[in-house]
């Protein structure tokens, strides 16, 4: 498979990204190729495309599929595994968002959780290194919270929410600026 100019650039960029998203760079760019893709690929054909080696597009393809990200799709008449990504935006953004919460959010809700059941026990901690555990958990639900509520809103819904919000932002950030604030 030979990519465009464009499509490469695309997926070397994706590739990036996901270097600094904390996604391995090989990772990130096979999703890139799934994604533009007009029909399932093998790994063979990843390999091929990508100059990658097998042993690297298998392990990225099954992290993907860890990911929810990609999935294994058949062909009649052909016994290998063909690999597709999920075609819709907002389903890919739902996806990275809902397992990066899983991830990395709930854990830190737990930890914070039995952090401030251990406070009530603890001799030596301070009121005032208490209270900003305390602060952190709270932000931290609310935001968990606040996630639970949006991500079953349709994507119409979603995208008016976040064109009001920039509204929002441009009548207070005037109004701070009228206020003389930032």
């Amino acid at each position: 498979m030979q990519l465009s100019p464009t499509t490469e650039k695309f997926v070397l960029h994706w590739g990036e990204m996901g270097t600094r998203w904390g996604v391995n760079r090989t990772v990130a760019q096979i999703h890139a190729l799934l994604f533009l893709a007009e029909k399932p690929l093998t790994a063979d054909e990843i390999c091929e495309t990508l100059n990658v080696a097998r042993s690297n597009v298998s392990t990225s393809l099954k992290e993907l599929q860890n990911w929810s990200l990609v999935k294994v799709v058949h062909q009649l008449g052909d016994r290998r595994d063909h690999f597709q990504a999920h075609q819709d935006v907002w389903d890919v953004f739902k996806t990275v968002v809902e397992e990066r919460k899983k991830r990395e959010i709930d854990p830190t809700l737990t930890v914070l959780r039995e952090c401030m059941l251990e406070s009530k026990d603890d001799a030596v901690l301070d009121l005032h290194t208490r209270d900003k555990m305390q602060n952190v958990l709270d932000f931290v639900e609310s935001m968990s919270d606040g996630y639970e509520e949006l991500k079953s809103l349709p994507p119409a819904t979603l995208l008016r929410l976040l064109h009001f919000g920039a509204k929002v932002q441009g009548w207070f950030g005037r109004r701070d600026e009228a206020d003389g604030k930032n």
